[in-house]
């Protein structure tokens, strides 16, 4: 599970019941279920991203026993079709700058969440993000692709204003910075993964996920707070 952006261990799973808003193919799905979530919903709108999500499921469960119940749902992250007050925490990971009215997808993320509950939220970081922007049209313009850059403070202010109570922030995926940089400097589409420093980069990812050496490990460890591709911000919505 070490390619998970949200750090489960910084998250009180235990016998809760978890939503992923815009779940894509499942991962932090299985990651919260085979981390101690006691329920996992993921909802998202792409039926095909749903289908390997459910396939990724049962391929997990065949190799390493059975994990606790994950669904899921098509549906919007703009209404979401839940009551109020339905988890004990929700997650939304690299989504909201797929979203322009992001504020309501917050909201929506605010309403479904208990009181005494919490919400963690990724976004990429904003400085890499935008030398990505720079060195190719391509890697924002394609259909579905990211629509804005958050800076620093705008998220944070925008949960809060929501009703959220702000707890910490951390880097994830320092060593994906340097792939995504070489990817839009020769295109940034598709065909931009046969150059062959790009192919390089990839085999050096695959090789830290397969293998985490120390070496790797420990230098994203170091990189992940300036460097790191994601920034994650976990919140708390204040109990009564």
């Amino acid at each position: 599970m070490s390619m998970d952006t949200i750090d489960f261990s910084r998250l009180p799973l235990a016998g809760q019941r978890v939503l992923d808003v815009g779940c894509g193919e499942g991962r932090h799905c299985l990651s919260a279920a085979y981390h101690g979530a006691a329920q996992v919903v993921g909802v998202d709108l792409a039926e095909q991203d749903l289908a390997t999500a459910r396939q990724r499921q049962q391929d997990f469960e065949s190799g390493h026993g059975a994990l606790p119940p994950i669904t899921f749902l098509k549906g919007s992250a703009l209404d979401l079709p839940f009551e109020d007050g339905s988890f004990d925490g929700v997650l939304c990971s690299e989504v909201l700058e797929h979203i322009f009215p992001y504020e309501t997808a917050i909201a929506e993320i605010v309403r479904v969440v208990r009181p005494g509950g919490w919400v963690a939220l990724s976004v990429p970081r904003a400085w890499p993000e935008k030398i990505c922007w720079a060195l190719s049209d391509a890697y924002h313009e394609a259909e579905g692709g990211h629509i804005r850059i958050f800076e620093e403070p705008v998220l944070q202010r925008a949960a809060e204003r929501a009703g959220l109570r702000f707890e910490e922030r951390y880097g994830a995926h320092a060593l994906h910075v340097p792939y995504w940089w070489l990817r839009c400097l020769f295109g940034g589409d598709d065909a931009a993964t046969e150059a062959w420093p790009v192919r390089l980069w990839h085999r050096l990812l695959l090789w830290d996920l397969l293998e985490a050496p120390p070496l790797t490990r420990t230098l994203e460890r170091w990189l992940n707070p300036v460097l790191g591709k994601s920034v994650i911000y976990h919140f708390r919505r204040p109990a009564p």
